[in-house]
């Protein structure tokens, strides 16, 4: 018996985990705001929880300077993410909040709507360490343990049991056991490990049947790229010699086909709190490893009369920002980050500290090269760092902007389909609402010789659109006990939206429902059943539909309800930067585009049609009111030649008429209909919406 009880002593001396380890209900992987409002969730619902995460700060993005919130439609943010920004806007009822500034100086600035809103007591702009002293007062009220610095094994770290993973062994040897595991990371590194599905990169146009998929060579939808300036860049050393090799920061391989898929990645960038109060300002330092000859191409944007440096300089409280990126070449990184996804840690830090070195050298750059023309190093010297921000990491931010890194390929799949409503959404768990928004991937030289961007979208969704139960939840058979509430189950241009902060806390928390559920019910949390489900979100807030959020605004003409062959601004081949807008209805589609009454003579939309032959009447689709142009020069090519005229699209049809009638033509079938339009010496703002041909007897 003593041998027997001196043998068990020595097995357990020599497996002390199989003692130590509790088995935690829900074990949640990463720090950011989608993992803090999981655990949170799990905890409310009387779950044991852990947060174990690479990072030593909570929140992510949300506490790591993205203090501008990017919320859409905010009537449809609800739960725990609206209970966030109602803990923001108690803090900032405090008069100690308002440290370096008034509260009625600094107003109720925000991206279109107020940034606070009394009536609902929330508040949707903040200072980094605000939103972090709210998630830890989550953590600490909910008693939940926070395992800080501690990074996923990804090579052997997952033990699985058959279709369900067991446990989760961190590269210091910790091991965390769970019935189920969150995979709340901005890169997706267990679900990748668990061997679940998952895409990097852009899928071809004929993968989801998306138009706004895949290379969008020629598409220029916001001000970040070189069709805003008043002359081409050549990108070459000795501008117009290739011979002289290219200047840094510009790819010399070809873009890739429009609508074909890459591997390519949007560009990631530091969101920075910067501060123009001297008593709180860091002066920028010039980073270790600082070259000069990084920016060449910025002195050529300076030269060519770029002037919009400080336009995403957006005020946040106290005298501070959250700078964004904007411009032709700001503060995004493009084309230095496509093997981070995938990357191990040390090459990810590696491309961190790049991205760092390079945004850092950006802003001494400006602030100090004689080369940047004086106006701007004067304007640029104003500012810093905030000393109050980031102490712990040289008053830089924490948190790099993963907007996109791994995607999975789960039950479902979001795409742009969804999200514009042309396919319903079964079994909501959230609402997203923010336009369809990816930032540059590529900076390329084009066949003309010049320099240019690619990548850049901005589409409206319309409304605010469902999020699928089934795009966090992996495939059966992969596993069944994971859920992915930020690396979600979508394509590229879908994820432009569902990427914003406020949609992660939501998914967080419907993926700790589910899983919740799934341990009371014992289930695979692919079976939760969904009325189940749906009663217990909205019985905690969660926001599952809304009028807007089922069908394109009243405003939108479907084009399929139109007679003849329509053929969208969407579908048009574009030269220089329009704009998309859905203000002013109505108008086909999803929206429309205009020249912003700017770039007079440099822009072009060409509609091409394949019609049967015969003839047809020609209308053009242009959303009236008083600041269009008179004038727009319009081309229509048809079978007995072409004919010329110019639309006001002021009142392009009568009383209530969105459209102008070009005049009933012969098409041929052996060659396409096409109608060209330009800005050239418009005296208003030109409307690119639809062209429609109506057979005619």
């Amino acid at each position: 018996m003593v041998g027997l009880l001196r043998s068990l002593l020595v097995l357990s001396m020599a497996s002390p985990l199989a003692a130590a380890e509790p088995i935690y209900d829900v074990v949640v992987y990463g720090g950011t705001s989608a993992g803090v409002m999981a655990a949170v969730q799990a905890k409310r619902m009387d779950r044991s929880v852990v947060i174990v995460c690479p990072d030593k700060h909570l929140g992510g993005l949300s506490s790591g300077g993205l203090g501008w919130t990017d919320t859409g439609n905010k009537a449809v943010i609800g739960g725990l993410a609206r209970e966030f920004y109602g803990r923001v806007w108690k803090h900032y009822q405090q008069p100690e909040a308002w440290r370096w500034q008034k509260p009625e100086e600094y107003g109720n600035r925000g991206q279109g709507t107020p940034a606070i809103d009394g009536d609902q007591r929330t508040m949707w702009i903040f200072e980094p360490h605000v939103a972090e002293k709210v998630f830890e007062d989550f953590v600490a009220e909910h008693q939940i343990p926070v395992h800080r610095d501690q990074w996923l094994d990804r090579a052997n770290g997952v033990t699985r049991s058959g279709p369900r993973i067991a446990s989760i062994t961190m590269l210091s040897g910790n091991t965390y056991r769970g019935k189920m595991f969150i995979d709340a990371t901005y890169e997706g590194d267990l679900m990748a490990a668990a061997g679940v599905d998952y895409h990097v990169g852009r899928e071809g146009q004929d993968v989801y049947g998306e138009q706004w998929a895949g290379v969008q060579t020629g598409v220029l939808h916001h001000r970040h790229h070189f069709g805003v300036l008043k002359k081409p860049i050549s990108p070459y050393v000795v501008p117009d010699d290739p011979s002289s090799g290219v200047l840094p920061r510009i790819s010399a391989d070809p873009p890739g086909e429009y609508g074909q898929g890459d591997d390519k990645v949007q560009a990631y960038c530091f969101r920075m709190c910067l501060t123009d109060l001297p008593e709180n300002r860091v002066p920028f330092a010039k980073p270790e490893g600082y070259d000069p000859g990084q920016y060449e191409l910025l002195v050529r944007i300076f030269d060519a009369g770029w002037r919009e440096t400080f336009d995403k300089f957006d005020p946040i409280p106290n005298h501070k920002t959250d700078t964004n990126n904007h411009g032709p070449m700001s503060t995004d990184n493009i084309g230095m980050n496509y093997d981070y996804p995938d990357a191990s840690y040390e090459r990810r830090r590696e491309i961190i500290r790049e991205h760092e070195t390079y945004q850092q050298g950006w802003l001494y750059f400006i602030a100090n090269d004689p080369r940047v023309p004086a106006e701007v190093r004067r304007e640029m010297s104003r500012w810093g760092l905030a000393k109050d921000e980031f102490a712990d990491n040289g008053h830089w931010p924490h948190q790099i902007y993963v907007r996109e890194a791994r995607r999975m390929i789960g039950r479902d799949v979001m795409t742009e389909n969804e999200l514009l409503k042309r396919r319903p959404v079964v079994e909501s768990v959230g609402m997203g609402s923010y336009g369809i928004d990816s930032h540059n991937i590529q900076r390329y030289i084009t066949p003309e010789g010049h320099v240019q961007n690619e990548g850049d979208i901005g589409v409206s969704t319309q409304g605010p659109y469902q999020i699928a139960l089934g795009s966090i939840q992996p495939k059966k058979e992969q596993c069944e006990n994971l859920l992915v509430p930020v690396c979600v189950s979508s394509s590229h241009i879908a994820f432009g939206s569902i990427r914003m902060e406020p949609v992660f806390m939501i998914l967080g928390q419907s993926a700790a429902t589910v899983a919740s559920m799934a341990i009371e019910n014992g289930q695979a949390v692919q079976d939760v059943p969904y009325q189940q489900l749906r009663e217990r979100l909205l019985a905690d807030r969660q926001v599952l539909e809304s009028a807007e959020g089922t069908a394109p605004r009243r405003s939108a003409i479907r084009a399929e309800s139109l007679p003849g062959t329509v053929v969208d601004d969407g579908q048009a081949v574009l030269t220089g930067p329009w704009e998309t807008s859905a203000s002013i209805g109505p108008y086909v589609g999803f929206g429309y585009r205009h020249d912003a009454n700017g770039s007079k003579g440099q822009l072009k939309a060409r509609f091409q049609a394949e019609l049967a032959a015969g003839r047809y009447a020609v209308r053009m689709y242009c959303v009236p009111t008083s600041n269009r142009a008179t004038n727009v020069p319009v081309v229509v090519h048809h079978a007995d030649g072409q004919a010329a005229s110019t639309v006001n699209q002021r009142n392009p049809g009568g009383e209530g008429v969105p459209y102008a009638e070009l005049g009933v033509f012969r098409f041929a079938d052996d060659r396409p209909a096409v109608v060209e339009v330009s800005n050239e010496n418009t005296d208003g703002h030109v409307i690119l919406d639809a062209i429609q041909f109506v057979p005619q007897p």
